[in-house]
């Protein structure tokens, strides 16, 4: 039997672990999954200012209550073509990294479907096979509602690291880490 553990907690076996919840948002016609902890907000598209020498997975920044967000083309980050903006396209605002070094980023979503509740049991290890987007962003497959979610693993699909090696290969010198640096 699985044991799920909690800080500061007695294990729990992993069937008796209380479901976690999810914002489900759609993007390119898939459903995706990111812990609900991860969300600081959701905001209409709109004023995203675009900043020279930024790769493209990078739209441009927004203005979030004086903060500089910058705004993460998701679609791009995944490898497709760049996200049709339409009338129910949203910018998810997530915050990921350690407590000292938290991020703040903005996704630019298809759509925002719900919060879900999904069991850790109801989570199954991404197939190796038959993904549109790499496996080093994939936590896992959920069940939610009846259908599929890709959850996706936040750390990485934020890492500033991984934005940052990107500049390199869209031609530009340097990523200006002022506008990744999370507003605090």
């Amino acid at each position: 039997m699985q044991v799920a553990t909690r800080p500061n907690a007695s294990p729990v076996p992993l069937a008796a672990a209380e479901p976690e919840l999810y914002l489900t948002f759609m993007l390119g016609g898939e459903a995706y999954g990111v812990r609900i902890l991860s969300i600081k907000e959701i905001i209409e598209y709109g004023n995203v200012t675009p900043v020279p020498l930024m790769p493209p997975t990078l739209r441009g920044v927004i203005n979030l209550r004086g903060a500089v967000v910058p705004v993460l083309d998701l679609s791009l980050r995944f490898g497709r073509e760049a996200t049709q903006i339409g009338r129910r396209s949203c910018i998810v605002i997530a915050e990921t990294g350690p407590d000292d070094e938290r991020l703040v980023l903005g996704m630019i979503v298809d759509a925002v479907n719900a919060v879900q509740e999904i069991p850790p049991t109801e989570i199954e290890p991404a197939p190796a096979f038959g993904m549109k987007i790499a496996g080093e962003f994939i936590a896992g497959i959920g069940k939610a509602g009846g259908r599929f979610v890709i959850v996706l693993d936040m750390a990485r699909v934020l890492s500033v690291q991984e934005l940052a090696a990107l500049s390199n290969h869209s031609g530009s010198d340097a990523l200006p880490t002022a506008v990744l640096e999370a507003p605090r």
